[in-house]
């Protein structure tokens, strides 16, 4: 009996110690946001925001698509299971698509698509999804903020991340 009590009490001592090392890893810990921007649009926004000088978070790695409409779901699978934190896609407005209906296809499909990851059991603030044309820097690095930010509220990304394997 006395051996149990000294081992919870260890355990007890070890799971704090724990907890805390984790607050401080979490307060260190940056998100890694993977965005796939409509090369017409919502990448020229990104690229003014640079030129302007705006400031907008560096944790996000951007993928040129040639419109939001071919964004392929298995890109956002890709891209959780690599180890992004979140996914972000953006494109023209509505009824505004270099391809007339790239737009329309691409809010279908994310539609659908996110309530797959939920039932996967990711959460929903992983995805994101905007409209950001090549004019509105201003709104792409207030867009890129947001996105961290609920990124960040999450929390690291553990569920769907590909491990190695391990070899007995």
């Amino acid at each position: 009996i006395r051996f149990l009590s000294k081992f919870f009490h260890w355990m007890k001592r070890f799971k704090s110690e724990a907890i805390v090392c984790l607050e401080n890893k979490m307060s260190e810990w940056e998100p890694k946001v993977v965005s796939f921007l409509c090369n017409w649009c919502s990448y020229g926004a990104a690229d003014l925001a640079g030129i302007s000088r705006m400031e907008y978070p560096s944790n996000i790695r951007v993928i040129r698509i040639p419109c939001t409409g071919r964004m392929d779901p298995k890109f956002f699978l890709s891209a959780l299971r690599e180890g992004a934190d979140g996914v972000w896609v953006s494109g023209w407005h509505p009824g505004e698509c270099y391809y007339l209906e790239g737009n329309y296809y691409a809010r279908r499909k994310f539609a659908l698509f996110q309530n797959l990851m939920e039932y996967m059991g990711i959460e929903p603030g992983r995805l994101h999804f905007s409209w950001v044309s090549s004019a509105e820097a201003r709104k792409f690095v207030d867009v890129a903020t947001e996105v961290i930010a609920a990124v960040k509220a999450l929390g690291p990304n553990i569920t769907f991340v590909k491990t190695m394997p391990k070899v007995i």
